[in-house]
């Protein structure tokens, strides 16, 4: 159909109640919108069903996974451009139905409808996750999911996160030095862990949802402790236990396909769980707090790395992400920091610091994003075509996300500070200084 792209922007036009933000390139060739912007691709009306038969962020997501949907020019401009259009305008059943009741709102439905042809729903996607809700954050569905994100290959990771192999905010000393590389971001964001757990040679470290090893690996090269790390994914263990014994510490370092509520061999000196918390799940957080607390000596600390979403006026309202649920971390949970302090001290710690590191995690996503471009004939080979669109977008959004403050990412430093009350640490654990001098 000649000029579908300009079809498409009135009718877009219509039904957000605002001016496009992006152009619009359409399946025939046809282009429409402001000249410079970047150019949202229609490759075909399959996209326009995706989004008729789910509306919002999930049809959205959909279209884009199958390559029915693409962008032209920079990805983070036009999502940044796309947010306040999309993901925070809240949509909903009842949004929805609402706006059904605008007679305009309903003839640009219709309109749709007649430039997506015949009313069918496409199929999702293969890597969507399909299955039954409830029971989640059992030992078994646990397994399930991070079985999903993490066995998609060890050679796409090592694309995707580079030499130093970890999956974690990286932490960059200052706004100037973005400049420097991912990989020592991320031997300081462990150095930096290990200085807060206070680890000496002799003491023996948990590493709860070890990844690839990096940590469990600069703790005992760097710092003599002996250390036991867990995961529940086969690829990631095979990877760490490689690692571990080209560098000589297995004597040192022990790699265990092992879930956190079955460890039984403490107490620790320290454990560190970077970057897992987000997959214990609301129901399950004060266990998974107990858990690490009886794991502990007394004296012992924790340190507690996990991204945070902002609190909403209602909780019981809060829904998960569907994108993120359905393609990216399946029966993943994000809590306010709040909660997250909460929980560990009603399981008996003494939360002893907080940092906010949200920025840094900003920097590293564009980083990742950066490397997965670069391979992107790779990456395409490595998982598949329909994959590597998935993590482009997840981390490109998410990268978006920290920037604009709706989604933080803290690191909590506990302690099970024993009944003489000495918490072992020093009067002044961190030393501030005025803004913009580092």
């Amino acid at each position: 159909m000649a000029g579908a792209a300009l079809r498409l922007q009135s009718l877009f036009e219509q039904l957000l109640g605002a001016p496009l933000p992006v152009r619009i390139r359409a399946w025939d060739g046809s282009e429409a919108g402001p000249p410079g912007a970047p150019t949202l691709v229609v490759r075909h009306r399959r996209a326009l069903r995706r989004l008729l038969f789910k509306p919002g962020e999930l049809g959205l997501a959909r279209a884009w996974v199958a390559g029915d949907l693409d962008v032209e020019g920079d990805l983070f401009a036009a999502l940044d451009v796309m947010a306040g259009l999309v993901w925070e305008r809240g949509e909903d059943a009842r949004g929805l139905a609402e706006a059904l009741r605008d007679p305009e709102f309903r003839a640009a439905v219709r309109g749709l409808v007649r430039l997506a042809g015949p009313p069918l729903p496409p199929a999702p996607p293969p890597e969507e996750v399909r299955r039954p809700r409830g029971h989640l954050h059992t030992k078994r569905t646990d397994r399930r999911a991070i079985s999903h994100h993490y066995d998609v290959g060890n050679d796409f990771y090592e694309l995707v996160l580079g030499p130093s192999m970890v999956y974690s905010c990286a932490y960059w000393q200052t706004p100037e030095s973005a400049g420097g590389t991912l990989e020592d971001a991320q031997r300081d964001k462990l150095e930096l862990v290990s200085r807060k757990l206070g680890l000496s040679p002799g003491q023996r470290l948990l590493d709860v949802g070890c990844g690839w090893g990096s940590m469990a690996i600069h703790a005992a090269r760097e710092h003599g402790v002996s250390v036991v790390g867990v995961t529940l994914s086969q690829e990631q263990a095979a990877y760490a236990r490689k690692r571990v014994a080209d560098e000589g510490l297995t004597d040192r370092v022990e790699i265990r396909v092992q879930d956190y509520r079955d460890v039984a061999d403490g107490p620790y000196d320290a454990i560190s769980s970077i970057g897992m918390a987000e997959h214990v799940g609301a129901a399950r957080y004060l266990e998974y707090a107990g858990d690490l607390f009886r794991l502990l000596k007394p004296g012992g600390r924790l340190l507690n790395h996990q991204i945070a979403r902002r609190p909403e006026r209602d909780e019981s309202a809060y829904s998960v992400d569907e994108f993120i649920d359905a393609y990216v971390f399946p029966d993943g949970e994000l809590a306010p920091v709040g909660t997250t302090v909460t929980q560990l001290e009603r399981a008996g710690f003494e939360v002893r610091d907080v940092e906010s590191i949200r920025e840094h995690y900003a920097l590293t996503l564009r980083r990742w994003v950066a490397n997965l471009e670069a391979g992107w004939d790779a990456a395409t080979r490595l998982v598949s075509p329909g994959r590597a669109r998935v993590w482009r977008l997840y981390m490109a959004a998410s990268a978006l996300a920290f920037e604009h403050n709706r989604i933080g990412v803290n690191q909590v430093l506990a302690v099970r500070t024993p009944d003489s009350g000495d918490s072992g640490l020093p009067l002044r654990a961190r030393v501030w200084s005025a803004p913009g001098r580092g």
